[in-house]
């Protein structure tokens, strides 16, 4: 019966209500019966029933996103708390969603638990949006009877995240920003500016200056291979996401030099360090044991460096090692940290003092990215303003010369 819930459909009706007037509207279901009978709850007379064709509904929509999942998870934290039954708590999400794609998963995940299914069970079939973290928090909350509680902890824990992923894509895009902008000014001045220049310089009859012929010279070439510039950029970066993709070792290196790059470099491992120690908390918070809470955190720190390190961990405490010195080993975490795990693991209060360590890391990754991005707008202004002046100097060098012979 579970296999067939999840096949649920597009279905327009039309029909009338309580007052006669006409009216129509589309509905999620597995057959029309389920529709009409839906329909006759909310006091409207179905008319006529279909099912929409799978192919005119199914590109409709946005694809669901990380953020999708958190506020799923905050609204269904909500209508537990306040007492709203599961599958009408499912039905109140999916049918307020804007996203016919978010639509469709919620209904699926409801359609699994009318089903029979645990919620657990429901949410691990939908892989790509729920993590193994989700689920066993989940399954935790339900086996415990506090499925409200945990899901109030996803919900936060999914903000947070969400918030410092933000954070670090927006530290990254000034950098990229400011290589964008100036290739792109760059080539439009060699391909369009520079070309006006040299046909004025034709008429001077006397040699250019070494710095204009230059510019000159990286006019022609762009204006002949503009086509092997570009095509080799963009060979090149699709190359390297497809060994992104593809490649862990790539990503171990990849990884490996960019926790070493300046600034951005420190950004990213302190990113790292507040998703080790939030996702911690929260697993260890809600009762999972330490060796399973860490099989999970490894691949959420987001970097496979940290990511192996964690396996690395959760080896050695599975042997009886503690957790503070289980993480001097790697040598990937501050000392700071260390002692605040050795604090909690002491005092029993493990979980509190990672959210605390998570909380201080946030803010870190909070004033480094605004610090960053303070830093950045004037540079940018700065390397535009050479690009362009040089180029400018570079076309107006040889009328000086020739007013200064004169």
């Amino acid at each position: 019966m579970a296999e067939k819930a999840l096949k649920l459909n597009l279905f327009a009706w039309e029909g009338t209500d309580k007052r006669g007037n006409r009216v129509k509207g589309e509905s999620r279901g597995t057959n029309p019966n389920l529709i009409k009978a839906d329909l006759r709850r909310q006091g409207i007379v179905p008319l006529k029933v279909r099912k929409k064709s799978a192919l005119a509904s199914a590109g409709k929509g946005k694809a669901v996103q990380a953020k999708d999942i958190a506020i799923f998870t905050r609204q269904l934290a909500t209508m537990l708390n306040s007492g709203v039954p599961l599958v009408q708590a499912f039905d109140i999400i999916g049918k307020g969603h804007e996203n016919p794609r978010m639509q469709q998963l919620v209904m699926a995940v409801k359609g699994d638990v009318e089903g029979g299914s645990n919620l657990a069970d429901s949410l691990r079939k939908h892989p790509l949006h729920f993590d193994d973290l989700v689920c066993n928090l989940v399954e935790a909350g339900e086996a415990a009877g506090v499925l409200d509680t945990l899901l109030d902890k996803i919900a936060t824990y999914k903000e947070k995240t969400e918030a410092l992923k933000s954070k670090i894509k927006k530290a990254l895009f000034y950098p990229t920003a400011v290589i964008v902008v100036a290739f792109i000014v760059t080539a439009i001045l060699l391909i369009f500016v520079v070309p006006q220049f040299e046909s004025l310089f034709k008429n001077f009859g006397a040699d250019l200056p070494a710095f204009t012929q230059m510019v000159v010279n990286m006019s022609r070439f762009m204006q002949d291979y503009w086509y092997l510039v570009f095509g080799g950029i963009g060979g090149i970066v699709y190359g390297l996401l497809q060994a992104k993709k593809r490649s862990r070792k790539f990503n171990q290196t990849l990884d490996r030099l960019v926790l070493k790059m300046p600034i951005v470099g420190d950004i990213l491992t302190k990113a790292a360090i507040a998703r080790y120690a939030r996702t911690l908390s929260t697993m260890f918070a809600a009762g999972v044991p330490l060796v399973e809470a860490l099989e999970s955190v490894s691949g959420a720190t987001g970097n496979i460096v940290y990511a192996d390190a964690v396996l690395r961990m959760r080896d050695q405490v599975a042997t009886g090692q503690q957790l503070q010195l289980a993480m001097t080993q790697t040598g990937l975490f501050p000392n700071m940290v260390v002692q605040m795990v050795a604090i909690g693991e002491e005092s029993g209060s493990l979980d509190s003092m990672l959210s605390k360590v998570a909380d201080f890391y946030e803010r870190e990754v909070d004033d480094a990215v605004d610090g960053l991005s303070s830093l950045l707008e004037p540079l940018i202004m700065a390397v535009l303003g050479v690009l362009v002046g040089g180029l400018v100097v570079a076309m107006y060098l040889p009328i000086f010369k020739m007013g200064a012979a004169i």
